[in-house]
């Protein structure tokens, strides 16, 4: 089975650096608003949480609630959230 090379995204979806959210920034109220997907058991430590801000959307480890946490604008999560949605980060073996 052939591998798939990533694709760049589109000029649109690439915000400056200086509209990025601060990575040090995190939601008004994270400890209400991070969010797990329901593929996510409770019993299972390995898994990203999600917020969304008034300045973006916020990634941190579900293992370490305290630790760095990535910062996405509008934009950018968009065009992730779309190349999921199309199967762009589909595990291929290059076996």
């Amino acid at each position: 089975m052939p591998t798939m090379s990533c694709p760049t995204p589109p000029r649109a979806c690439a915000a400056p650096a200086d509209a990025r959210p601060a990575a040090a920034a995190r939601p008004a109220n994270p400890a209400s608003g991070w969010l797990r997907s329901s593929y996510c058991a409770d019993h299972l430590p390995s898994c990203v949480e999600v917020a969304f801000g008034p300045t973006g959307v916020f990634v941190r480890d579900s293992k370490d609630p305290d630790g760095p946490v990535l910062a996405f604008t509008q934009d950018e999560w968009t065009a992730f959230l779309l190349g999921a949605q199309a199967g762009e980060f589909e595990f291929r073996c290059a076996c």
